[in-house]
């Protein structure tokens, strides 16, 4: 029986490994020239919030055997931000070898090397000797940055490879057909020198799939099988446009997409990766989405870094990893905190503080009956054992509406009491502050009590029983060991 994947095949079944059925290849698309763009102008007018529409088409979940997380912090992340020095991307880069464990969970890292600086850093992290993350590159259509890649021994780089009509039409006055030839063109020159390419599909939640998305892919897919050298395709939702809910029509529908791109065009899931922005908050859902339906990577930033909305958490997609699969196959979750704080305090970063997993009060009760239930049990009022999984206790803000169980649990989580140790709320310590923290509010303080305000309060009403209580484990919680 015919393998659909083989070059020019004729509508065929064939039997698939991945569901055990028979299934047909109906079509191998060719490219659909156009005298003018297709906009989707009933979906993206521009004047009115873009629509979703739905075919209720339904396509078959996929999950690959493996999955894994390849970060853009470097490249895509430092584009929004003061950029990095040397150091810091080394250390950054140090911490994502320590957070993705020894089976490589997050398996890359792309780099710019454009500049000295960007040059020099990453030499530093290739020197760190680390299998994991792989160091890759994203470089411009150059014999330059061609010979610098080589030269580099970078063995794979991120080539842009536009495929909305915004952008072949409007932004580089081409047509499809001359687009395709530039872009195949680069990626033979990549080739050539024995580099892995891997293709940007910009604004894919734009293009038109079938008119040039699949036969793009499919020609990607015969210049891999001719030269031997695997060729990824990363779908980039460069505007946030996709949505993972069922029977979306394309070009929106991202399961649609990666379905359309493994079965349409033979790609497998290993040489298939995800890029969502987060313009319109779905983010994390959509990543979520592409490995559901088949895609192997999923490419992300520390702290969700990017331009405009950002990109996808890094940070998120490891705890979805673990969601997913049941197990964190040897990622290391405390370094999501390390990396958080090393973002605050070496760099400047300025974290919105509601951040799941990395904001400061992200775990973090203020109102008294929810303290209440966590000086009972945690488990009623924290998402998970985020002291255990995050290094990262449960904690209570102390403000107006604590009550004693708030006041309770900040002595208990500030001073690390477990057990035996722990301060009930009806201790006397536990009423003298808090007719001292109701003093402050009567008197007409409406922001919420920090840590070190709390711990000087203490201080002052029993330095004695502050000393006790920081000598039970040497130093107080939010103190670094």
């Amino acid at each position: 029986m015919q393998n659909p994947n083989e070059k020019n095949p004729s509508p065929v079944l064939y039997y698939s490994e991945s569901t055990n059925l028979l299934e047909q290849s109906a079509y191998r698309y060719q490219l659909q020239e156009r005298d003018t763009p297709n906009l989707y102008r009933h979906l993206f007018d521009y004047e009115t919030v873009p629509k979703v529409s739905f075919n209720h088409r339904a396509v078959p979940m996929n999950m690959p055997d493996g999955i894994w997380i390849t970060d853009t912090t470097f490249r895509d992340g430092q584009q929004s931000t003061s950029p990095f020095s040397v150091k810091q991307i080394v250390d950054l880069f140090t911490l994502l070898n320590k957070l993705g464990g020894e089976k490589g969970i997050i398996r890359q890292s792309e780099f710019f090397v454009y500049t000295e600086k960007d040059r020099e850093a990453l030499h530093r992290c290739q020197e760190l000797g680390f299998e994991f993350p792989e160091i890759t590159s994203w470089i411009r259509a150059s014999e330059k940055d061609f010979e610098l890649v080589k030269e580099l021994g970078i063995r794979e780089t991120g080539i842009l490879v536009s495929c909305s009509d915004y952008h072949i039409y409007k932004k580089m006055k081409l047509n499809r057909t001359r687009a395709m030839d530039k872009y195949l063109g680069v990626v033979k020159s990549v080739l050539d020198r024995g580099i892995r390419p891997r293709c940007h599909f910009e604004d894919i939640t734009r293009a038109d799939f079938y008119g040039f998305v699949v036969p793009l892919a499919t020609a990607l897919n015969d210049l891999s099988r001719e030269s031997g050298i695997p060729i990824k395709i990363r779908a980039c939702d460069t505007m946030g446009y996709g949505v993972s809910y069922p029977g979306t029509a394309l070009p929106r529908s991202v399961q649609g997409i990666i379905y359309g791109i493994m079965h349409y065009a033979g790609i497998p899931s290993e040489l298939l990766e995800w890029h969502g922005h987060n313009d319109f908050y779905k983010v994390v859902t959509n990543a979520s989405t592409a490995w559901l339906y088949g895609a192997s990577g999923v490419n992300c930033s520390m702290l969700g870094i990017g331009e405009r909305t950002g990109n996808c958490p890094l940070e998120a997609m490891a705890i979805e990893y673990a969601s997913l699969r049941g197990t964190t196959d040897g990622m290391d979750l405390s370094v999501i905190t390390e990396i958080a704080r090393y973002f605050e305090e070496e760099i400047g970063y300025e974290i919105p503080a509601r951040t799941p997993f990395v904001g400061r009060n992200f775990n973090v009760t203020r109102a008294g009956i929810h303290a209440d239930g966590l000086l009972k049990d945690e488990e009623i009022y924290n998402i998970f054992n985020t002291a255990k999984i995050l290094n990262r206790p449960a904690s209570v803000a102390v403000d107006s509406h604590s009550g004693l169980a708030g006041i309770a649990h900040w002595i208990n989580g500030f001073f690390r009491l477990t057990g035996e140790e722990t301060i009930d709320k009806h201790a006397d310590i536990v009423k003298k502050m808090k007719e001292a923290v109701d003093r402050e509010y009567a008197a007409g303080r409406n922001t919420v009590m920090g840590d070190e305000e709390l711990e000087n309060m203490l201080k002052a009403i029993s330095y004695d029983k502050y000393t006790a209580l920081t000598h039970i484990h040497v130093y107080p919680r939010g103190v670094s060991k």
